[in-house]
């Protein structure tokens, strides 16, 4: 069985693009990825070669209002025990994290979102 982890949330430009750095960073340091949902740390394992996929939306003022949207997908097949030996070998550290960890703090919420909530689904989707 898999779960699903989402978070939604109103933030700044700045906060949002801090977010994205530290998923990138994660997916840069080794085997494996700490990424933070919310009030909710995940441990992912992820594997090569990661799926990308980018969307952007942009509605027009005759649909109900100026919007625009950006969603960038990521999944991948979850590493083998030996492909994370491998990449720790190969980059000198690895981490040794637990599976899905949670926070001892809440996420900011604005009166619009900030709801986390776990559903299952397959796919290791981050954003």
């Amino acid at each position: 069985m898999a779960d699903t982890t989402t978070y939604e949330d109103e933030t700044s430009r700045e906060a949002a693009a801090d977010r994205l750095r530290a998923i990138a960073a994660e997916l840069e340091s080794g085997p494996t990825a700490d990424i933070q949902v919310g009030n909710k740390l995940l441990a992912l394992s992820p594997g090569e070669p990661l799926e990308y996929a980018i969307e952007v939306e942009e509605r027009s003022p005759m649909l109900g209002g100026e919007r625009e949207a950006v969603t960038v997908t990521l999944g991948w097949e979850e590493a083998t025990p030996q492909e994370e030996q491998d990449a720790d070998r190969s980059q000198g550290q690895g981490h040794d994290h637990g599976r899905d960890q949670d926070v001892g703090q809440e996420p900011t919420q604005n009166d619009r979102s900030g709801e986390s909530e776990t559903q299952s689904e397959q796919d290791d989707s981050l954003l």
